[in-house]
């Protein structure tokens, strides 16, 4: 895993923060990354996008391709723009946008018994269908081991016992997670 320190956590948030805000007001990906190592380095990364703590965006790479400052650059672009399940986040949500950014490690086999909730994020396979949850999702959503698994089924558009079948692959990893503090607000 990567463990962060506090320079490149705040690095990796600034990044991102300024990926998201050129691609909500000016439509497109951001072109400047910073020089740093840590940039520079391979990495699965997912961006997830909250608004007035309501999810607006969440996309990914698993299998990291690029560096990671040009992967956070595009996975913030589409998390902000391209996310189906949601309509486009708009320049007067920036204010009250916090960022959360997940850099996973490696995928390795699992079984289903071995998957720890709050450690593990899951990536199940069965032919053409594929579905992945982030470790905090379980945790978030107080799922136990099978809700788990079958959640990421269900993502992956299987039925949520399709992890009992042996033509289903399961993968495990974990994220190192760097997010915004929570803003308090003062009571009215």
């Amino acid at each position: 895993m990567h463990c962060l320190s506090e320079i490149d956590r705040n690095n990796i948030l600034e990044l991102t923060r300024q990926a998201v805000t050129e691609a909500v007001t000016q439509k497109r990906l951001l072109r400047e990354i910073p020089e740093n190592e840590l940039f520079e380095r391979p990495s699965g990364v997912f961006v997830t996008i909250h608004v007035d703590g309501k999810l607006r965006g969440c996309i990914g790479v698993i299998q990291p391709k690029e560096p990671l400052g040009e992967s956070v650059a595009r996975c913030a672009f589409s998390a902000a723009l391209e996310d189906p399940r949601f309509s486009p986040v708009r320049p007067e949500e920036l204010p009250n946008l916090e960022i959360e950014v997940s850099l996973l490690s490696a995928l390795e086999r699992i079984q289903p018994e071995h998957v720890e909730i709050g450690k593990h994020g899951l990536l199940v396979e069965r032919g053409f269908h594929r579905g992945l949850l982030l470790p905090q999702v379980a945790s978030e959503h107080h799922l136990g081991r099978e809700e788990f698994l079958g959640e990421t089924c269900h993502k992956a558009g299987l039925p949520v016992d399709a992890w009992k079948a042996p033509d289903t692959r399961i993968y495990s990893f974990t994220c190192e997670i760097v997010a915004e503090e929570k803003i308090k607000k003062p009571a009215p």
